[in-house]
């Protein structure tokens, strides 16, 4: 009896072991099967075929394949199975980040109808026809691949007249794919190359060393290290140029959904619709059709997110991680992967160059290059030889102190701010942090206006008397009262700012400007936040306030000055990366200001400008800022000096969720190798209405800490519903 492993939709579980029942097409790896679940039938993908099964094991059958050749390629299927392994999730749940939309909803290509003159329409119009059958037929003789049916509705040609011209034999009908192309949905136009364009010297030497890499045609991975504005876009595209004339292909992941149409139309510009765009802000039917081109080998390069990483492309000689260090790379949900490391995992399988790009690597990337475990490339200088943006910082305790504590806008900030619109150029202003204000409190008893979810104050959003409170965890939404819940006292308070406070104070202060906002209540509509940032870019914007999405990536050559609104928000936070967020974001940040023909300036208000992150942010010394974080992870034992594994246990009740976490922890504590810390009420000790508890795994070990954790929850089926795995945390809240 012949059997194999297939993965199927269920959370947490592993590969499931059917019998191949006689008389079915054999299934192969990478190919759906229908297959029993419980009392359910549902489609899973074979991912081992000859599965030994020991003598009187009886198995369920395979009640019908789907594929006879594999629907995803064997190299992917291999690689999801190392993320489930890697990251404590089920097999179904890693196979389905790389699926198709069609493998998982049943959507298939769109057909289109096109119609075409016969030859007897091609030999001349015969006797008889009306002067709009004439014309339509000399439309399609024209046109020798013929014409949508739609396209010539749209002419004014209706379906009547091409049925009489195909009742005379003069007009055939054929059906077609037709492929949703999300270059034509959102109107981007390809940026064709610039043949004059002069490389620096640094650029020429970076894309000579990685091009010299990428012809081996063995794996390895490089560092790009450059300032901001040092040409790293130009590097990618020369080098993927290279890649594809020796005949493989390319991935370049981004970290945001925005970054996507840029980069994919410089691309475009280059190699023309062999291009393909992934990521979850395309519709189920883009997304679908740009996979199956992908996979049917019509595309050189994809362009995406971090799911990008698992474009069905074969042959792939080079990957490039764009922003390498950008959080937005690790998936916050099951299977909690990091697209960066991923990338490198399949580029070691495929026998590709990867190359991480940034101008503020993260310490994992940065320490390995330091090592010598990657190869670092670096760029000190600007293209054109552009200065860095100056760096001014504000003390807010002075404002404070001057002003009083409501302070928004800084003066020199302000004063900045008229300066640049004076001279119309542009500005970015930055805070991180969404909403109107943070919290609501009431002056006479202290009540908080508080989650009943989570254990979170309600952000404000809205505008003056229609004041709506929102979680953004579990988004439960309220209307604020005008009277304290608790003692109906009417002294309700807001405390706190965001984004839509910031807006509101420029748009009073500068009533002249035009002012746009780019978070992620600002642009939930699909297509919005490209349509600002197309405005900002033809410079029908003045001023542009945002959360960390415009402070990534972009290129307005127009922005002068980049304000930011306390520089030190994250700076609080009880994690150990804070320091670096907070490096990145004001680096990046400041970064955006000064790339055309004039001087950049940042202009950053905090509370804390002897802070050595915001210092060395100001400065622009990476440098600086890894040697002094090294030495704090050193001495903590944090990574990337060691390993380190989130487990958050949930449970109806705190006391439920910490008896099963020591459960937890008497188990692990047996493994040698393992260091088990906790467990502790987690940081948000409730969430969407569930009560958890943390604890830590360290060590310098990765693959004994995963199989420690993997025995214990083995024996602990009911528990393992109840668990968070999360390994390489970047968010340990």
């Amino acid at each position: 009896m012949s059997a194999v492993a297939v993965a199927v939709p269920v959370p947490f579980l592993d590969s499931l072991t059917y019998a191949v029942p006689n008389g079915l097409p054999p299934p192969v790896v990478g190919g759906r099967v229908r297959v029993p679940v419980g009392s359910r039938v549902v489609t899973g993908c074979v991912v081992e075929t000859g599965v030994r099964v020991d003598p009187g094991v009886e198995l369920r059958e395979i009640e019908a394949v789907l594929d006879e050749t594999p629907l995803l390629p064997t190299s992917i299927v291999s690689l999801c199975r190392w993320v489930a392994e890697y990251y404590q999730a089920g097999i179904g749940d890693a196979i389905a980040m790389a699926s198709p939309p069609s493998g998982r909803a049943g959507r298939g290509f769109r057909m289109r109808r096109v119609a075409f003159a016969t030859a007897q329409g091609q030999a001349g119009a015969p006797s008889g026809l009306g002067p709009r059958q004439r014309e339509t037929l000399e439309e399609l003789a024209g046109a020798p691949a013929g014409l949508p049916v739609a396209t010539l509705r749209d002419r004014g040609i209706g379906a009547d007249v091409l049925a009489r011209l195909a009742a005379r034999g003069c007009v055939a009908f054929r059906e077609e794919r037709d492929d949703r192309d999300p270059f034509v949905r959102s109107g981007l136009t390809a940026v064709a190359p610039n043949p004059a364009r002069i490389l620096t010297a640094e650029q020429s030497a970076a894309v000579g060393r990685l091009g010299t890499m990428a012809d081996v045609g063995r794996f390895g991975v490089a560092l790009l290290h450059g300032v901001t504005g040092s040409g790293k876009s130009e590097i990618y595209l020369r080098v993927a140029e290279r890649v594809c004339r020796a005949g493989r292909r390319v991935i370049v992941l981004v970290p945001e959904i925005a970054l996507t149409p840029a980069v994919a139309a410089r691309f475009r510009g280059t190699f023309g619709d062999r291009v393909a765009i992934q990521h979850s802000g395309l519709s189920a039917g883009e997304r679908h059709d740009q996979w199956r081109r992908i996979r049917e080998g019509l595309v050189d390069v994809v362009v995406g997110t971090r799911s990008a990483v698992f474009a069905p492309a074969e042959h792939v000689g080079l990957i490039i991680v764009d922003e390498e260090h950008d959080s937005s790379y690790k998936q916050e949900e099951t299977p909690r992967y990091h697209g960066r490391d991923v990338a490198v995992m399949r580029g070691s399988r495929d026998g590709a160059l990867v190359i991480l790009g940034s101008a503020t690597p993260s310490m994992e990337t940065f320490q390995h290059a330091e090592t010598g475990k990657y190869v670092r490339v670096s760029l000190h200088r600007r293209v054109h030889d552009r200065a860095l943006a100056d760096a001014r910082l504000v003390n807010m305790r002075e404002e404070y102190a001057a002003l009083g504590p409501n302070v928004v806008i800084s003066r020199p900030l302000a004063a900045a701010i008229e300066d640049r619109l004076a001279r119309r150029e542009q500005v970015l202003v930055l805070l991180n942090r969404r909403g109107y204000a943070t919290a609501v409190f009431c002056r006479q008893c202290g009540d908080t206006f508080d989650c009943p979810n989570c254990s979170v104050s309600l952000t404000v959003h809205g505008t003056r008397g229609r004041w709506r409170g929102q979680c953004h965890y579990c988004n439960y939404i309220v209307a604020v009262p005008s009277e304290c819940r608790m003692c109906a006292a009417p002294y309700l308070e807001q405390t706190g700012f965001g984004t839509e406070r910031v807006e509101r104070d420029l748009a009073e202060r500068f009533p002249e400007a035009r002012i746009a906002r780019v978070d992620r209540d600002a642009v939930r509509r699909q297509g919005s936040l490209t349509t600002i940032l197309s405005r900002f870019a033809a410079r029908d914007l003045d001023l542009l306030v945002g959360t960390q999405m415009i402070a990534k990536g972009h290129d307005f050559p127009r922005v002068t000055l980049v304000g930011v609104i306390s520089a030190d928000v994250g700076l609080g936070l009880a994690d150990f990366r804070a320091s670096e967020r907070t490096f990145q974001l004001l680096t990046q940040v400041a970064g955006r200001a000064g790339r055309g023909e004039r001087a950049g300036e940042a202009v950053i208000q905090t509370l804390f400008p002897d802070h050595y992150s915001v210092r060395l942010a100001c400065a622009q010394d990476y440098r600086a800022f890894f040697e002094r974080e090294i030495a704090f992870r050193r001495n903590m034992r944090y990574p990337p000096l060691v390993s380190l594994v989130n487990v958050v246990v949930r449970g109806r009740s705190f006391d439920e969720a910490t008896q099963m976490a020591r459960g937890l922890v008497g188990a692990l504590a047996r493994h040698a190798g393992v260091t088990v810390l906790g467990p502790a009420p987690a940081p948000l000790t409730r969430l969407r209405g569930e009560h958890r508890v943390q604890l830590f795994l360290k060590g310098t070990r990765r693959r004994v800490m995963r199989e420690a954790l993997r025995g214990a929850l083995a024996k602990r089926p009911r528990l393992r519903r109840k668990v968070t795995v999360d390994v390489d945390p970047l968010n340990v809240l």
